[in-house]
């Protein structure tokens, strides 16, 4: 079916999602939503969160006529996702599942480690999901603010990058879990850090990853992939300054958006 699948975020992290996608369905038209204007969603309620994501999804779908909602942000997916699921007749795909999914598969899943903003440990989406699909499983939240800012301002290695991880992530240091679930899309872009911090015997779980896995599968069950000749297309919107976006963005995405637009809702 050609038509585009719609991804949205407050910002620039859910990049990163997007990054994934690509990689797993190039042939795939994507539109990709960045509400600049509005980030950060972490601090802000279920209520308002909600709205936002209405808003944003209405517009994807009369405007793009997209065939599935990808929500790219994990803050978005741990307060608004049943809403959205209820009101709208299309495929809607959430961070927090995909995660559980991984880790409920995962050979070693005793002790799991959940890291995300403020907002997501504090609507505890993980926490609940994970006690339904893996019930004796240990599992532990930490709420990393700081990690958004740091990523955003190109600071992802070296000293700095690492004092902040360690003073966050000493907890998961001292106790290992089996694996760590990197629950804001911002965090995949501090895997060295991380993974310096905590070894190899902790498995870090990428949201986009397994998104990206989800969303493949849901296509080909759902007959709603493209099979044609032609190569994807990605095309980006946002909220507020279309150049900050394309800058700041490119190390989430992981190469050139050559144009970015400006719209309202």
């Amino acid at each position: 079916m050609d038509r585009p699948i719609g991804v949205f975020d407050s910002g620039v992290g859910g990049l990163t999602v997007l990054r994934e996608l690509v990689r797993t369905l190039p042939q795939e038209r994507f539109v990709y939503f960045g509400d600049t204007a509005r980030v950060p969603y972490g601090t802000k309620s279920r209520e308002t969160v909600t709205r936002y994501a209405i808003e944003i999804a209405n517009h994807l779908i009369v405007r793009h006529d997209i065939k599935m909602l990808v929500v790219a942000c994990n803050t978005a997916s741990s307060l608004s996702l049943p809403v959205l699921r209820k009101i709208y007749k299309i495929p809607v795909v959430g961070m927090v599942d995909p995660c559980v999914r991984r880790a409920a598969a995962l050979q070693r899943h005793a002790s799991i480690g959940v890291i995300g903003t403020s907002g997501t440990i504090r609507s505890g989406a993980y926490d609940e999901a994970l006690k339904v699909a893996i019930p004796g499983a240990a599992v532990r939240s930490l709420a990393c603010p700081l990690f958004v800012s740091l990523v955003e301002e190109g600071i992802t290695a070296g000293v700095i990058a690492q004092a902040v991880v360690t003073e966050y992530l000493e907890p998961f240091r001292r106790q290992p879990p089996d694996s760590l679930i990197l629950g804001c899309t911002h965090y995949p872009v501090l895997k060295e850090p991380i993974r310096e911090l905590l070894g190899d015997g902790v498995t870090l779980i990428d949201s986009g990853e397994e998104a990206a896995h989800v969303v493949d599968i849901l296509l080909s069950e759902s007959d709603l992939k493209w099979r044609g000749e032609r190569g994807g297309e990605v095309r980006f919107l946002v909220t507020d300054d279309p150049e900050r976006f394309a800058a700041v963005g490119e190390r989430f995405y992981g190469g050139r958006m050559e144009t970015v637009e400006r719209i309202a809702l």
